[in-house]
């Protein structure tokens, strides 16, 4: 099962995405989700490369 939690307060928005769908429907919806999430997280790195001054991005690889 995939499960994604958003925590939204103070002007923080925080998305944790874990698991896997086990390979159900041939892993399209891991696939979907996955792809929606890196999107989003390409999309933040390119704003904050275009606007310096305006938007850090910190991405951290464990």
């Amino acid at each position: 099962m995939i499960s994604i939690r958003a925590r939204l307060g103070d002007g923080l928005t925080r998305i944790e995405v874990t698991g896997h769908e086990e390979h159900a429907e041939d892993g399209r919806v891991c696939a979907a989700v996955s792809a929606i999430a890196q999107t989003a997280l390409l999309g933040l790195a390119a704003i904050a490369e275009q606007h310096p001054d305006l938007v850090t991005i910190d991405i951290q690889e464990d």
